[in-house]
């Protein structure tokens, strides 16, 4: 027979149960066995849920660790596009740059408005129609296109300044000056010979002059002759350049010697009469290509 003692403060004093009552023993029994039973139970089962909640967190931990992976990826590749974006835009500006600068000089050696040339100004534009954001790839692709075209107005407009300067070049070298403000006494061409009589060839014309008046350049250059030669006494001569020429003759003092590098207007000599002439007077020639021409078509239009 067995006694079982339950100690309780609710029951006040301690209650002895008899067992001796197979039946009453074998139901305490079972039911002191389920007890166990549930108490088990709930520990592996708190046990379960404990290890499923780990293994729930390290896979969440996992994804985010993967996110953030992705993420760095994508910042860095937007970083890359951006960084290509950056530096096409930076050619841009230096061809930009170039164009304005080459603008400015077209425009002022033109004398034509600056505004065509200025790149730096952003023409008005407006329109009502629907924006997309444009695709990193088709951004690059119109940056491409867009320096393409700056590259081909580049070269159009180096040719233009090219052509410029070669004419300002060659408006340069004529002989548009006159070696001084007097008027014309012989003109170019067949005459009477002033000292033999007869008729000869004037290969230039003459100017009144005064013994000692500035003889001015006809146009700029290098002084390719300065000394005496037969006939014409004291001569210049000066070349300008695309096979222009110039002679002056009769000087009664030479201010320039050969090699020399002179401006247009500048004074080459004084006038005078020395070599074969009748007087005071400047003997003024032009010569296209070593053959002598008519000074009278490149002069201005000073009556003479």
């Amino acid at each position: 027979m067995m006694n079982i003692i339950i100690v309780s403060k609710m029951l006040g004093s301690p209650k002895k149960i008899c067992l001796g009552d197979p039946k009453v023993a074998a139901g305490i029994g079972g039911v002191v066995l389920a007890a166990v039973g549930l108490a088990f139970g709930a520990g592996f089962a708190t046990r379960g849920a404990d290890g499923a909640s780990t293994a729930e967190v390290a896979h969440l931990k996992a994804e985010l660790q993967a996110q953030r992976a992705e993420v760095a990826t994508a910042r860095e590749d937007a970083q890359r596009e951006i960084n290509a974006v950056a530096a096409r835009v930076g050619e841009l500006q230096a061809q930009s740059n170039r164009l304005n600068a080459l603008g400015e000089r077209l425009t002022h050696d033109a004398k034509i408005g600056g505004d065509e040339f200025n790149f730096d100004k952003v023409p008005g534009v407006g329109g009502d129609e629907k924006v997309e954001d444009i695709p990193a790839v088709d951004l690059m692709k119109g940056l491409n296109e867009l320096d393409a075209k700056f590259k081909d107005s580049g070269d159009k407009l180096s040719v233009l300044e090219s052509m410029m300067y070669s004419e300002q070049l060659q408006l340069a070298a004529l002989p548009t000056g006159r070696p001084t403000n007097t008027y014309i006494t012989s003109g170019f061409g067949t005459r009477t010979d002033p000292i033999r009589g007869g008729v000869g060839h004037h290969m230039g014309i003459d100017f009144d002059a005064n013994i000692g008046d500035p003889v001015h350049a006809a146009a700029g250059g290098v002084v390719l002759f300065a000394g005496v030669k037969s006939g014409f006494g004291n001569v210049v001569e000066v070349d300008h350049g695309n096979g222009y020429t110039t002679l002056y003759g009769h000087n009664s003092r030479l201010l320039v010697r050969a090699g020399d590098i002179v401006r247009s207007g500048q004074t080459l000599a004084k006038a005078g009469s020395t070599g074969r002439s009748t007087g005071p007077h400047v003997h003024f020639e032009v010569h296209v290509n070593g053959r002598p021409v008519n000074p009278r078509q490149f002069l201005d239009r000073v009556a003479s």
